[in-house]
């Protein structure tokens, strides 16, 4: 039995009067008008024109618990059109979420629940920041996703434990953004059927009608995409009602799209570009609100028959919840062992001793961390079956496809691998939504200097604190022969600087194995694992005595030392440069200098540790070496700011296509440079 079919109380507008149907829809016009011109800033044409439509869904379709707003089988409203965000904010107000009137009268303002685009794990009842736009349309598709392979996963006959569906209304600027057209591609293809959007086809941007830049036929884009495709007047709650029921209907994901007056009600700007991004004025909007037969005060008016009207949705999400909750008992009874793994990835949590898994691999012959990291994610898919994830394309090279499991496909998502195919930017913002969807560990990988096409979803995966792994191989010059249109220099330097990504960078496979360790531990934020092509030596730490390589989950650490006297001087590497500096290190400590060589694969986990244990490795007093293929932007902040006491041997320019040693060599990445840089530092 669906809970889509499940006797709940009734919140629905069909059988009501005409005039109180549109008091209600008026309400929530008016609460964004008020709410933009009190702030003097936002959006109040889309709220106003999509009023109408979003009502159809939520009042006749959504199913959702305003008391509970991360019940696993909510129905999934995204606002994709985020600078739209006071209709979402009305809605979740007048639903029953947590979200009091004053916080929508502290629209826009220090401190409040209500921010200029909504914002996840700020606001009860956002599903996803948004705001740049399309990236709403593409973690839409993730969520989506998510959804349907936990269905696959775990429902069985009777015991439909995950049948929601994932809806969002989306814009003009969205369908123009190409990663709403990468993952609109995707999802046709994958047929995901419970995705259904709305389209405010309104035909205004902020620079004027669209037609100045829009004039494709969006809905032929959309069929040959593999969508089912609707066009209705969206000013029309029975036609837009209709058409959802249409596309619940159809296997296939749906487009409605909904032909809407922009500041709909507003005498002068309604259909103009003008009430897009910018209050109406206090006489524009005193114009509306007769024009509407609204009350001119006071501000923030709620009808008390439309209050308790939509109120209505805190006892059916009640009713929804329980008899959720009802089903998932029984399920329990019947696949007590499907059932705890559910329960246990809803929650993030890994099984018991997971860490055990990961692969310890032997000293002697070299491995490039990237296949030094595709054995260690096979070995944990077998002890963590909600690992899920892919390629854009580079499946082979990135080596992320996990063996004996199948790729997802319309007809079968079983499996543990996805082909995203050649969509960096769109496979970006479906990993955050199947993150946000929650129940999944979600990783996705490309070549790091393809980066530049996901930095946006990369960033708004930090910003929303999501669990996303990125697997990016080919992380520097040493891809050698495809030449600088390949080889990342910037790169890290740009991903270091998002707050609350973490980048590591491993020196060799042990590194790799707790790179991956750290990752699945970092439950606040992104982990982006920077992996080479080019073999690295696989370190005899114990024979060498070295330090181990679970010094990496503290970012930096040391790898050896050979300092009798003291330590005169330091030397920093990074992934496949820590090889240079540690042979560097040797000749130093072979010519009795006093040498520390420290493997810094992670500035931020090295600086969560706190002062003490980053002065203990890194202390201010002795001079520095450091080495990355790398721009050496930020590189200050380890070895200062005087050249005459810290140097960092980086690439500040492009690269250059041959052999990589030829490369290294011609650049002055060799032990040899770095041992007469730091001889020059002691004056020697």
């Amino acid at each position: 039995m669906s809970l889509h079919d499940t006797t709940v109380p009734a919140l629905d507008a069909r059988d009501l009067d005409p005039r109180f149907v549109e008091q209600a829809v008026n309400t929530i016009r008016m609460l964004a008008a008020d709410a933009v011109q009190q702030a003097k800033s936002g959006h109040p044409g889309m709220p106003m024109g999509m009023a109408a439509a979003s009502f159809a869904l939520w009042t006749r379709h959504l199913r959702h618990n305003p008391t509970n707003p991360g019940w696993i089988n909510r129905d999934r409203f995204v606002l994709s059109a985020g600078h739209g965000s006071m209709l979402l904010y009305a809605w979740l107000h007048l639903s029953g979420y947590d979200l009091a009137l004053d916080e929508l009268r502290n629209f826009r303002q220090w401190g409040s629940k209500t921010p200029g685009h909504p914002e996840y794990g700020h606001t009860p009842g956002v599903e996803t920041t948004t705001g740049p736009l399309g990236q709403g349309f593409a973690n839409g598709v993730g969520m989506a996703l998510a959804a349907a392979w936990l269905a696959a996963r775990y429902n069985r006959p009777g015991f439909p434990i995950l049948d929601h569906y994932v809806y969002a209304i989306v814009s003009d600027g969205d369908l123009m953004e190409g990663i709403a057209s990468e993952a609109a591609s995707l999802a046709g293809h994958l047929r995901l059927g419970r995705l259904i959007y709305l389209y405010d086809d309104n035909r205004i941007t902020i620079d004027g009608k669209t037609d100045i830049t829009y004039t494709e036929d969006w809905a032929k884009r959309f069929e040959a995409y593999g969508w089912h495709v609707q066009r209705v007047d969206g000013m029309d709650i029975a036609a837009v009602d209709q058409a959802i029921a249409a596309a619940q209907a159809d296997p296939r994901p749906s487009i409605i799209g909904c032909r809407t007056i922009i500041g709909y009600g507003s005498p002068k700007k309604a259909g103009t570009s003008s009430v897009h991004g910018e209050p109406l004025g206090e006489e524009e909007l005193a114009a509306t609100k007769q024009n509407l037969g609204w009350p001119a005060e006071p501000r923030f008016y709620i009808p008390p028959a439309v209050a308790a009207f939509y109120r209505q949705a805190v006892d059916r999400g009640l009713a929804w919840e329980a008899a959720y909750n009802d089903l998932l008992e029984a399920y329990q009874q019947a696949y007590p062992d499907l059932a705890a793994e559910l329960r246990r990835s809803i929650a993030g949590d890994l099984p018991d001793g997971w860490e055990a898994a990961l692969p310890v691999f032997p000293a002697g012959k070299p491995v490039a961390t990237r296949n030094a990291g595709g054995k260690v994610i096979n070995e944990l898919a077998k002890v963590i079956p909600n690992l899920v994830g892919g390629s854009a394309d580079l499946a082979g090279s990135n080596k992320t496809t996990i063996e004996g499991s199948p790729f997802i496909q319309a007809d079968n998502f079983t499996g543990n691998n996805i082909h995203f195919g050649v969509r960096e930017h769109g496979m970006g913002g479906i990993l955050n939504g199947m993150a946000l969807h929650g129940g999944l560990i979600p990783h996705g990988a490309t070549f790091l200097v393809f980066t530049d096409y996901m930095r946006g979803s990369i960033r708004l995966a930090a910003l929303m604190g999501l669990p996303v792994i990125y697997v990016m191989t080919h992380d520097s010059i040493g891809l050698g022969e495809d030449g600088p249109t390949h080889q990342p220099i910037e790169h890290l330097a740009a991903l270091r600087a998002i707050p609350n990504l973490t980048v590591i960078r491993p020196a060799d496979a042990n590194e790799t194995a707790q790179a991956w360790r750290a990752a699945l531990r970092n439950r606040r934020g992104p982990t982006l694992l920077a992996l080479t092509r080019q073999n690295l030596p696989v370190y005899d730490r114990a024979g060498e005595g070295l330090g181990d390589a679970d010094g990496l989950l503290r970012g930096g650490y040391v790898l050896l030392e050979s300092a009798p006297n003291g330590v005169e001087i330091i030397l920093i590497g990074t992934g496949s440069e820590v090889e240079i500096a540690l042979e560097a290190g040797k000749q130093l400590a072979a010519e009795g200098i006093g040498v520390r060589v420290v493997s810094l694969p992670s500035w931020e986990l090295f600086a969560q540790q706190g002062a003490a244990y980053m002065a203990h490795v890194l202390p201010a007093d002795v001079p520095k070496v450091a080495v990355e293929a790398a721009s050496p932007f930020g590189w200050e902040r380890w070895v200062g700011n005087d050249p005459t006491r810290g140097v960092v041997l980086g690439i500040d320019h492009f690269g250059a296509s041959a052999p990589y040693q030829t490369i290294y060599r011609e650049f002055g990445l060799t032990p040899a440079h770095a041992v007469a840089t730091a001889k020059r530092l002691l004056g020697r």
